[in-house]
């Protein structure tokens, strides 16, 4: 009988080691996934799986069911893990669209610059991801825990239930590397890119995590988008445009072109500015108006009004900003408690500061702005 107790011991302790040798990678991520300063709606993970961006780039994924299917396969090594947005459907079936800020300004005491961003959505949970990947720039990046299956009713509080976290990797909605580069994506309801030649094809999120992780100036990331195929989920019913910024001050809006092919149109910082910013309404010469138009924007999130709020802003402080002011600036045009034609209520599910000489990143969650919460690359 001792002799068999022994072996089960021996046969449990293999198991444990396989295990142990074969998911270490996720066991030490998940592990460190955890609610930030008992927030339960706030989280931070050290992500310290191995990921291979070439090999995404190869398989074409753009579409969000896709590139879950591909987090899973990636995850569970074969067993029957599931991942499903909870991300919430309009009447018609279509994904209702975030609606955001992004800017970058010349900080006060003139050494680097601010990157300021608001993030409006539903009350979802938030994931902050801080990545060093063997093969390239560290980041820490922002996520919506809607995309990979999380909301207010299922949060990860138990070992299992933060399997799903390993998906943030690929799923930024803006961040900054350890260069200084920062990105953020902005909606465009009704203009989702379906770029098509003969390049791979990469989705919404993963032409972020390719510039986190590849990029450390706008020129090599732009330089980027030429060798790709950027394609939105269309099924989601919308589009997006980026803000690419870096430590230097060069800052430029990545868009793309409806009527032609959804060729790239690049809108730059004008020369001599201190600042840049952009809402969700198109900035291309082609497109752009001072009039809300909602087949170049959304005015139902009032873009036009923030682009201008925010702006009069900056300028009023001539593109200079202190950290104070840069939060304060993200105040002036946040959400709180939105409502929209389908019923729905929309808020800022974060505002966020990031410092690109420092490389470090200051957040407000969920219209809190009495509680800053701050991150930086280790």
């Amino acid at each position: 009988m001792k002799k068999v107790i022994l072996w089960i011991i021996g046969i449990i302790a293999i198991l444990a080691i396989t295990i142990g040798l074969i998911w270490r990678g996720e066991i030490a991520s998940i592990r460190s996934v955890a609610s930030v300063a008992g927030n339960p709606y706030l989280y931070k993970m050290e992500y310290k799986l191995t990921y291979d961006l070439d090999e995404l780039i190869e398989l074409d994924i753009d579409e969000n069911g896709e590139l879950l299917d591909y987090v899973i396969s990636k995850i569970g090594k074969g067993l029957p893990i599931k991942i499903k947005s909870a991300q919430v459907a309009d009447e018609n079936g279509k994904m209702n669209t975030f609606n955001c800020t992004s800017f970058q300004a010349l900080k006060a005491d003139g050494e680097g610059f601010y990157y300021g961003r608001n993030y409006d959505y539903f009350k979802n949970p938030t994931m902050v991801t801080i990545s060093h990947p063997k093969d390239g720039y560290a980041s820490i990046a922002c996520s919506d825990m809607s995309h990979f299956g999380y909301s207010l009713e299922k949060l990860p509080d138990s070992f299992l239930k933060k399997l799903s976290c390993l998906a943030a990797i690929y799923a930024p909605v803006d961040g900054v590397n350890e260069k200084g580069l920062c990105t953020s994506i902005m909606a465009l309801p009704k203009q989702a890119s379906q770029q098509d030649t003969e390049k791979h094809d990469v989705g919404t999120t993963i032409i972020m995590r390719l510039w986190l992780d590849r990029c450390a100036t706008v020129d090599e990331a732009l330089t980027l988008l030429e060798n790709v195929d950027v394609r939105h989920d269309a099924a989601v019913g919308s589009g997006y445009h980026y803000m690419i910024a870096d430590a230097s001050g060069n800052c430029a809006v990545v868009e793309f072109d409806k009527e032609d092919g959804w060729k790239t149109m690049i809108v730059r910082k004008a020369e001599g500015e201190n600042c840049m910013l952009v809402t969700n309404h198109l900035l291309s010469d082609k497109y752009f108006t001072t009039e809300p138009d909602p087949a170049v924007g959304n005015p139902r999130s009032k873009s036009w009004w923030r682009y201008e709020t925010a702006g009069n802003y900056l300028r009023e402080h001539t593109g200079t900003l202190t950290f104070d002011q840069a939060q304060e600036c993200l105040s002036l045009v946040h959400w709180k408690d939105l409502q929209l034609d389908n019923g729905k209520v929309e808020d800022t599910q974060y505002s966020s500061v990031y410092d690109q000489k420092n490389i470090t990143l200051a957040l407000r969650n969920w219209n809190d702005y009495d509680t800053t919460h701050k991150f930086e690359l280790k």
